[in-house]
């Protein structure tokens, strides 16, 4: 319940503090007196979009409070947890526009988000005006309000969650199967690709390895015949031959010369180890260079097949296996898809026929809610002095959705025998008010917590029908807070608490302020409301006629 609302600096309003009360709260006042910027400032703290230009003029920022009861199980209550905000029984909203638009909110003393400020709107707050009226008009927001009058949520939720569960298994099937068109369209060169890659069967490094062999072979060819020389060179018949030789020469002549030969002596026989090892190395040297010409084909042929595979594929030699390995994965893809495409088709029809009974449910229980939303305004209508009207909820099929397969529209007949249409087609101004009354007390009904706020819900009444519409009011004032702004004297006459809004000029700036009033006051507010600027005692007599008993 809607216990206060301090504003400051808001429009043409410096600072006002009303304290509202259970029951029926009405606001009256001539017109451009400033009660639609209650309103404005209302749906300013709540976080709802509205005009943009509310600071008062003169003023460095413009700042509204509400507060609210929030008894225990109240919706908010959850809404205030789930975004980590303190919950207590009173509820407090702190809202700041400055001038260059920027806004601030705070709840319960922490900052929050317009989001949040919205969020907990909808479990404290239900407009009903010029604008609201649009919401109930508008054909696209029927199904939902059926659904909400109905309590369907747990249905529409499983109908929302099976047509994702839908969607998610036609999007994976038109995955596979666009997968599938595109490696069919490349399986000839895959089959052909891995067939090439398989019978050629690179290994990694064996490029680098060809390569060395085959320099090697080629180099042997070509110094082959220069070693060999150097091999005889450094044999008996060459170096070898001739140093043995002057070692044995020099052995001989040793003893005669006293060791002057001991050193030399030494140095030959170090020459001939040294010697033996190159002659050695020469030998492995002739031995590694021998060649089958045949071989050396066979590698170059190799080598230059293992390099043209990897140009033709844009890759380095030694990834040839693993690209292979991915052509093959591919291939496996393509032998596996039907199989794939089977099971996701199961997969949709499953998920198909999950969703067409989670619709199926909702359609059904639509068209129940459907018939006790019609009995329940027929209920409503006639003490709205509209007895003979008829409100029908027709449901049509529509193209499947996440909301289910129905279409929802709210239509009327004035008059027994006349044709029935959408409401503001049908329905003149007064009887438009009243419909939309009738309906948003159906659509209300049961939710606690709630203040119903109505704006100018008499517009296009009077006399008796006025009276009917203030007599509905306040019945639904008993179950709940309701707020009207109004200019007729038959629902202001019904009023549990009656404020006016007056608008005075004082120094050349206009300025708006609400009066709360009296028994006396009332009946002078009221007679105003019966008989224009001028109160008469006759006009007085007839607003306390207008006032119930005490």
């Amino acid at each position: 319940m809607l216990r206060g609302l301090d504003i400051r600096d808001m429009l043409i309003i410096d600072r006002l503090e009303l304290g509202f009360q259970p029951g029926l709260n009405v606001l009256t006042g001539e017109t451009g007196a400033g009660k639609s910027i209650l309103l404005d400032s209302l749906g300013f703290v709540l976080g709802w979009r509205g005009r943009a230009d509310l600071v008062r003029s003169g003023a460095r920022q413009g700042e509204v409070t509400a507060w609210f009861d929030l008894p225990e199980g109240h919706r908010a209550r959850e809404v205030l947890a789930q975004a980590g905000l303190p919950v207590n029984d009173e509820l407090i909203l702190r809202r700041v526009n400055a001038l260059d638009g920027r806004k601030t909110a705070w709840v319960n003393d922490r900052r929050a988000s317009g989001e949040v400020l919205r969020a907990l709107s909808e479990t404290l707050v239900e407009l009903h005006g010029q604008q609201d009226d649009r919401g109930l008009l508008n054909q696209r927001r029927h199904r939902t309000l059926l659904d909400q009058f109905a309590r369907l949520d747990e249905l529409c939720e499983a109908a929302r969650s099976a047509w994702r569960v839908q969607r998610k298994a036609k999007k994976a099937l038109d995955t596979a199967e666009l997968a599938l068109a595109a490696m069919k369209s490349e399986e000839d060169y895959l089959r052909h690709a891995v067939a090439e890659l398989e019978a050629l069967a690179p290994e990694p490094g064996e490029e680098a390895e060809l390569d060395s062999r085959r320099r090697l072979m080629k180099a042997g060819a070509r110094i082959g015949e220069d070693i060999g020389k150097a091999q005889a060179a450094l044999g008996l018949q060459g170096a070898e031959g001739l140093i043995s030789d002057a070692a044995r020469w020099l052995e001989g002549a040793t003893a005669d010369v006293e060791g002057r030969l001991d050193k030399p002596l030494e140095a030959i026989s170090r020459t001939l180890v040294e010697l033996s090892e190159a002659q050695q190395g020469v030998e492995e040297c002739l031995l590694a260079l021998a060649f089958d010409p045949n071989e050396l084909e066979r590698v170059e042929e190799r080598l230059f097949a293992i390099r043209a595979l990897a140009r033709k594929h844009d890759v380095l030699a030694d990834d040839l296996g693993e690209f292979a390995r991915g052509l093959r994965r591919k291939l496996a893809t393509l032998d596996q898809s039907e199989d794939q495409i089977e099971h996701l088709e199961s997969q949709l029809r499953k998920a198909r026929a999950s969703y067409d009974k989670a619709a199926g449910l909702l359609s059904t229980a639509r068209r129940k809610a459907a018939l006790r939303l019609d009995k329940a305004m027929a209920a409503e209508l006639a003490p709205l002095k509209m007895e003979r009207a008829v409100f029908k909820t027709e449901i049509s099929k529509c193209e499947a959705g996440p909301e289910g397969v129905d279409e929802v529209l709210f239509t009327v007949a004035t008059n027994p025998g006349a044709p029935s249409g959408p409401l503001n087609k049908i329905a003149s101004g007064g009887e438009l008010s009243r419909f939309l009354l009738a309906l948003k007390v159906c659509l209300t009904a049961g939710v606690s917590g709630l203040t119903l706020i109505f704006d100018e819900i008499d517009r296009g009444v009077g006399g008796a029908t006025a009276d009917a519409v203030g007599r509905r009011l306040a019945d639904l004032a008993k179950e709940s807070q309701v707020l009207v702004v109004t200019h007729s004297p038959q629902v202001a006459a019904r009023g549990a608490h009656h404020w006016r809004v007056e608008k005075s000029v004082t120094n050349g700036q206009t300025l708006s302020r609400v009066v709360p009033l009296g028994a006396q006051e009332r009946i002078d507010e009221i007679a105003r409301m019966l008989s224009g600027d001028t109160v008469t005692d006759a006009a007085r007599a007839a607003a306390r006629v207008l006032l119930p008993a005490k």
